[in-house]
């Protein structure tokens, strides 16, 4: 039997197993589990693993999206280049266990989000500091678009809630939230931005994909803002992993 799963803490949140395990049925794989590993320290990863050897792949979620590069024996440039890895492929080596890490984060969102990108999205507000927005960094960046970096804390190169101006609202056309405000259970949540400041110009995409339509993006709906929830992501960024998976030549 080959295991996969998701390391993080808690899981409670995550829709990863239920869609491998749909996939599994759905798609006939036989050979094939998919289990949650709920980890209250990173340190516990190296017992996850050299405790069951049939697990072949992980992916990573919060809170240990960068904790675990330390871990990795090899890192692929794109997550390196974003300090993040959501995807771990682990195979064999001269009788030796090998662990690669990889960002499927970044195909996930450049894929989702290209489509609704114009000449005008020139400038971009990326609220959170965690794994996930790292890999929008990347993207954003790679695509272009000027970003800045908003928290609740201050730091080097950060700006807090507080800082966000009415000018700097209206001139960052793209919003993206990669904290978990507004993620079941508590779906009341959303970042502090004075949202009547939002126009038709705004596009806000929200990490968060349970539930599909969060409070985050119900106030940009009601403002007339393009709207794009997270679940698009959720089901690239998977795919993007089982391919990595399973892919003999990577």
């Amino acid at each position: 039997m080959r295991k996969f799963g998701l390391i993080g803490y808690p899981l409670g949140h995550s829709f990863s197993k239920q869609y491998f395990s749909d996939k599994f049925t759905l798609e006939s794989i036989t050979d094939c589990a998919y289990e949650n590993y709920p980890l209250t320290s990173i340190e516990l990863l190296d017992e996850l693993i050299s405790g069951d050897h049939e697990i072949c792949g992980l992916n990573v979620t919060i809170p240990f999206k960068s904790e675990v590069i330390k871990y990795l024996d090899y890192l692929d440039e794109e997550a390196a280049s974003a300090g993040a890895v959501n995807v771990i492929k682990i195979s064999q080596k001269d009788y030796k266990r090998v662990l690669k890490g990889f960002n499927t984060d970044i195909y996930g969102f450049r894929e989702s989000i290209i489509p609704f990108l114009t000449k005008a999205t020139a400038n971009a507000l990326i609220l959170g500091t965690g794994g996930s927005s790292k890999a929008v960094a990347y993207v954003l960046g790679s695509l272009g678009i000027s970003i800045t970096n908003v928290s609740r804390n201050s730091g080097p190169g950060l700006i807090t809630y507080k800082e966000l101006t009415d000018k700097l609202l209206a001139d960052n056309q793209l919003i993206v939230n990669t904290t978990p405000l507004g993620m079941f259970p508590d779906i009341t949540g959303l970042p502090d931005l004075n949202y009547d400041l939002l126009t038709g110009k705004h596009i806000l995409y929200d990490l968060v994909y349970n539930p599909e339509m969060t409070s985050f993006l119900k106030a940009g709906k009601q403002r007339g803002c393009k709207i794009v929830g997270g679940l698009r992501m959720l089901h690239l960024q998977a795919e993007k992993a089982w391919n990595i998976w399973n892919d003999d030549n990577i």
